[in-house]
């Protein structure tokens, strides 16, 4: 049987150096990253396209995406690897961002048209929207092309929040998916996540996820809203970074493989995601986790 064409995924790849005032360690990571690298563990292959530095950083990066099976399309970087310091005392974790993920640029040649073209679906996350001869590169490399976008924004990455918006939302009527967290919510529009989910719907989105933590989640999507609560699950939490990303993949994943269509189907999809990042949060780093790995390590701990 032919494999199916992968997802193509734009946006970031970087170096997360996760700093506690006791040691450092770098892990790799970036949002559009883990949703490819997610993709690949929920069995949908993926290829992303980003921005990666000829450089030590960017080497890990390629040699990370080779061991899980995603396919790259670099775009060159003469400012190196994008670099995320996350400082981790008490509350929540403080990023700072290099100068290269400050000015990161994706380009769009005839590779990763070819590959856009092919996709069931392509995935937008973090990427920057207050560029606006990015935008229209982005617009126009998609075409008609079925596309999920997360918006993501970064405090540390974000030039103008007025263009962000205006190009984000630009690319709003053409999405099957868009997510939006609260804190996108807050920080983008200065309002809570439910007023911004249902602009968004009508803006022309065919289905809006909307995740709030410990919260849990809502879906508007087949003329229905659905809801799914934080899924319980035993062990500690321990590192959120990578739990909206997880959301997105599984979701994306259910969207690739199940074609939901009716408020059950996405029901039974959101379930499934709000378990993936409740697993992938009980252990370090964004690496997507699927639940039976929860229960492997407790049974590994004796716990």
């Amino acid at each position: 049987m032919e494999q199916a064409a992968p997802v193509v995924v734009i946006g970031d790849a970087l170096i997360d150096e996760l700093r506690d005032g006791r040691s450092v360690k770098e892990l790799v990571g970036g949002a559009a990253l883990n949703v490819a690298v997610g993709l690949v563990r929920l069995g949908v292959p993926a290829t992303l396209i980003a921005m990666v530095g000829d450089d030590e950083a960017g080497e890990h990066i390629r040699a990370y995406l080779r061991d899980y099976g995603v396919g790259l399309l670099a775009s060159p970087s003469t400012r190196g690897s994008s670099r995320a310091v996350s400082t981790r005392s008490a509350g929540e974790p403080v990023y700072e961002f290099n100068d290269a993920a400050q000015h990161r640029r994706v380009e769009f040649g005839a590779d990763e048209r070819d590959a856009i073209a092919r996709a069931p679906l392509t995935v937008v996350s973090c990427f920057p929207f207050d560029d606006a001869q990015q935008v229209t590169a982005l617009a126009d490399a998609m075409g008609t092309r079925p596309l999920a976008i997360d918006p993501n924004p970064r405090a540390g990455m974000l030039h103008d929040r007025e263009e962000f918006v205006r190009g984000f939302e630009s690319l709003v009527p053409r999405c099957a998916l868009v997510k939006v967290g609260d804190d996108d919510a807050r920080l983008l529009y200065a309002s809570d996540i439910d007023t911004v989910r249902a602009q968004l719907g009508e803006a022309g989105a065919r289905a809006v996820l909307a995740t709030a933590g410990a919260a849990g989640a809502v879906l508007d999507a087949a003329g229905a809203q659905v809801t799914a609560p934080a899924a319980p699950m035993p062990g500690r939490i321990v590192d959120t970074m990578g739990a909206g990303d997880a959301v997105l993949a599984a979701i994306v994943a259910s969207m690739v493989q199940d074609a939901p269509a009716d408020a059950a189907a996405w029901e039974e999809a959101l379930a499934r995601a709000m378990r993936v990042a409740a697993a992938t949060v009980r252990f370090e780093g964004a690496l997507l986790r699927l639940p039976g790995a929860v229960t492997m390590d407790l049974d590994r701990l004796g716990t």
